[in-house]
């Protein structure tokens, strides 16, 4: 009996090792799966901690920005309260009122004046800006172009700023902060026919001038396509205002004077100026010179018809002119009751070339449609050497795919 109860303890004593050795097994589990747990759960908040942190960070620069901006604001309405009295705008209306004509950049702080005093929407300070955008010669007075067309933005118009006009807020910051940098810019905008800043250097400043696959002046050969297109200069008399814009002599239109009809849609003339020699070339020559009209449709699109001048008679209204140059670069020469009529410059046969192009100068902006006459207007040899910049052309660019039409 007692060999059997023998057996049965030492029976019961193994099955409870057993099963301590089981326990303490499941134990032992259960805690490395919560240590496990619990390095996941360690890992998660590190990562929520580096969001928060990051968070924190734009935060505080949310918040730098927007002390930056409150007193900015600040300051544009002390400038505003200086100007809300209209005393100012009354002496720069008085001055200008004596001036024929006013310059892009005139117009441009005319209007900036006005709607400091008369707010934003004020009508006159919108039609400042879009006469001065109507003058502005787009490569020299780029200054005077950006702020017209920020400023219609402002005066909530529908404009699209051009791509040199927009900065970006660090950029700007650096210009604000550096005086370097400003002159950086500065200098971003001058450009020459010549040397450091002459055309094979206009695309380290002004991108589409190296890289548009549309760019002009072309030269003109090869076999013609047809095109229907046509054309109707409608050119009438206009009050003389000339300009030595540092890169030609250009003659501003009046506004509603003078259109260029094409295909039945009229195209308002806004400038014409000169280059010499003539930019666009037949069959690898060049004119003495060419004489671009400037037009633009109330859509805003481009087109260009170009003259050739070569020496022959003397031209009366290029004497005209050359007779009433500026003095001084720059300057608007307006002489009283002078009147002009650019028709008089147009051959009698106006058979033309066409082809899509470009400005010829900085920015070299593409969408522009040239309509060059195959029959050029006389100049004479003293008209030629008193036009006061020997070369003033861009070389011819390439073709890229494109063709060039005629009319007939």
């Amino acid at each position: 009996m007692k060999k059997y109860l023998r057996i049965a303890l030492e029976v019961l004593l193994v099955l409870l090792l057993a099963a301590s050795i089981a326990f303490a097994y499941m134990n032992f589990s259960g805690k490395k799966h919560l240590a496990s747990d619990m390095e996941e759960v360690s890992a998660e908040l590190d990562e929520t901690k580096d969001t928060l942190d990051k968070t924190k960070e734009q935060l505080d620069d949310a918040q730098a920005k927007l002390e930056e901006v409150e007193a900015s604001a600040k300051q544009f309405e002390i400038v505003k309260q200086a100007f809300s009295n209209g005393v100012v705008l009354q002496d720069m209306e008085a001055v200008y009122k004596a001036q024929k004509s006013l310059s892009a950049e005139r117009l441009v702080g005319l209007g900036t004046v006005r709607q400091l005093t008369k707010g934003f929407e004020d009508s006159s300070a919108v039609e400042a800006f879009q006469k001065s955008l109507e003058i502005a010669e787009l490569g020299a007075r780029m200054q005077a172009v950006c702020s017209a067309q920020s400023a219609l933005l402002s005066a909530g118009k529908k404009v699209t700023l051009m791509a040199e006009c927009l900065v970006k807020p660090n950029e700007k910051k650096a210009q604000d902060d550096d005086e370097k940098s400003k002159e950086s810019a500065a200098k971003k905008v001058h450009w020459t026919y010549e040397g450091e800043e002459g055309p094979e250097h206009w695309g380290e400043n002004y991108p589409t001038c190296a890289n548009g696959k549309k760019q002009s002046p072309l030269n003109i050969t090869g076999e013609m396509g047809k095109t229907r297109d046509t054309i109707s200069p409608g050119y009438k008399e206009t009050p003389l205002k000339i300009i030595n814009n540092g890169h030609t002599i250009q003659v501003n239109v009046e506004a509603g004077t003078s259109v260029l009809t094409v295909n039945k849609e009229p195209y308002d003339l806004l400038q014409f100026h000169f280059h010499r020699p003539g930019e666009e070339q037949f069959n690898g020559k060049s004119p003495a010179m060419v004489v671009h009209f400037v037009h633009k449709s109330k859509a805003g699109k481009l087109v260009v018809l170009g003259v050739p001048l070569n020496e022959g008679k003397e031209n009366p209204l290029i004497k005209t002119l050359w007779a009433n140059l500026p003095a001084k670069e720059g300057e608007e020469s307006a002489p009283e009751k002078m009147i002009i009529n650019p028709a008089t410059l147009l051959p009698s046969d106006l058979s033309f070339y066409t082809y899509e192009g470009s400005l010829t100068t900085p920015p070299c902006t593409e969408g522009v449609n040239f309509y060059i006459l195959k029959t050029s207007s006389d100049i004479s040899k003293g008209q030629l050497n008193k036009f006061p910049f020997k070369v003033n052309a861009r070389p011819v660019q390439e073709l890229n795919g494109r063709k060039i039409l005629s009319n007939n």
